[in-house]
């Protein structure tokens, strides 16, 4: 098992997860992070420390495609260790619908 990010973390980019990850498996996008599915070790410490709820386990229903998507990014974009300030208009995006298809950026965070 494995955890994964979903498309609630665009444009919220919330790090609250990285600051408790102990093997630092996050990846930084420039509008959302990924888990390295690999590097995790399914201790789920960083779920309940996401604010809108991005952070799901591989086993629920049709995370499969997360899995891929976030091995994907997390082996171009680069590592992130520590917590960084949302962006400042994260609180409105949070539960908008539609986010992967309009907003969502392969671009490297940093």
């Amino acid at each position: 098992m494995t955890y994964i990010v979903n498309d609630a973390c665009i444009r919220c980019k919330y790090t609250d997860c990285v600051e408790v990850c102990p093997v630092d498996c996050f990846y930084e996008g420039e509008n959302m992070l990924v888990i390295h599915p690999d590097e995790c070790i399914d201790c789920g410490v960083c779920e309940p420390e996401c604010p809108v709820e991005a952070i799901k386990p591989d086993t629920d229903p049709g995370m499969e495609e997360w899995v891929e998507f976030n091995r994907r990014y997390s082996e171009s974009w680069p590592n992130i260790t520590y917590r960084k300030d949302a962006p400042p208009d994260a609180e409105s995006w949070e539960g908008v619908e539609g986010k992967l298809e309009a907003h969502f950026s392969p671009n490297p965070g940093g």
